[in-house]
């Protein structure tokens, strides 16, 4: 992959990818709730330097690196890498409000709705093929069918600078190929931030790779350079000032909300598209709690039943 490719795609995320995962949840489940006494050790762990945080590596187990990571699981299961995570958190969030936040407001202010909503809609059109694919690996041809239906249509009669497909009952419905993993039962991981591209796991990040390498602009753009670092950088501005509007959510340990809304999500959009019933997806959460307890409690009551 070229640099160019490298630099603009880490645009994309900048540790700000985060919000756009509790706007998604409000509508459609409950925001995680970020336990008290767990913040607080949190935020301790972001006093680490990060060359404490680099040799802390060496205590982590290959056990702890095979976790399916969720966000009702404790710190230490979900987020062994936490001291270096905080780290890069910080230097993302650093580019945040010194380069790319200042950019999406003066472009959200200068820029009228309706041509930041065909370019968005545009963009999004080209990933329709690659959402396809993923859905077909999925073994969901029923609904490949209808993504593919939806790029020819918008394709056909607007370039894809509209969505008239959407108001002929067709949503869409975005992928990725770490889902398409999750799909079928990889684990994830442990939740680790990477820098420039903010919120991920260890599928997440291999997804990511082949996500970037099936994107048509790569291919399109490939002979045109200019072209392909400009749309990589003004998708990455259009994105952030979607985003303007929810930084509100992130109060407190922005850390740890960032994290648990990322996981949180990343398990409603694979159960979503396993078919599990959006009132079962919350129960699922709880029973990973419970099983975290069950040893204990087999040990408090093993003497009663020997007896």
């Amino acid at each position: 992959m070229r640099h160019s490719h490298l630099f603009g795609v880490s645009l994309l995320s900048i540790g700000l990818i985060s919000p756009v995962f509790a706007q998604d949840l409000a509508a459609q489940a409950e925001t995680p709730k970020v336990d008290t006494q767990n913040a607080i050790n949190s935020e301790e762990s972001s006093k680490v330097s990060p060359l404490q945080a680099i040799k802390e590596l060496k205590n982590i187990k290959a056990s702890q690196l095979k976790v399916n990571a969720k966000a009702t699981q404790p710190e230490e299961v979900k987020d062994p890498l936490q001291p270096l995570n905080r780290q890069v958190y910080e230097f993302n969030d650093f580019l945040d409000r010194n380069i790319l936040r200042p950019a999406a407001v003066q472009y959200k202010e200068k820029t009228p709705e309706p041509v930041r909503n065909s370019y968005r809609a545009f963009r999004d059109n080209l990933g329709e093929p690659w959402n396809a694919v993923n859905q077909l690996i999925q073994g969901r041809p029923a609904r490949a069918a209808k993504t593919l239906g939806r790029f020819s249509i918008n394709t056909l009669t607007s370039l894809g600078f509209a969505d008239p497909a959407r108001r002929l009952g067709l949503p869409a419905e975005d992928e990725n190929f770490g889902t398409t993993l999750g799909y079928y039962g990889i684990s994830s991981g442990p939740f680790v931030m990477l820098p420039f591209l903010g919120p991920s796991t260890f599928r997440d990040g291999i997804g990511f790779v082949i996500d970037r390498q099936a994107r048509p602009q790569s291919y399109l753009l490939e002979d045109d350079q200019g072209l392909l670092w400009t749309d990589n950088v003004l998708g990455a501005v259009d994105l952030r000032s979607r985003l303007l509007d929810a930084e509100s959510v992130l109060q407190g340990d922005k850390y740890a909300i960032i994290r648990d809304i990322y996981l949180q999500r990343k398990h409603f959009e694979i159960s979503q598209k396993k078919g599990v019933p959006l009132e079962e997806i919350a129960f699922q959460e709880e029973d990973d709690i419970e099983m975290d307890d069950e040893p204990e409690q087999q040990e408090e009551f093993s003497p009663s039943t020997e007896e």
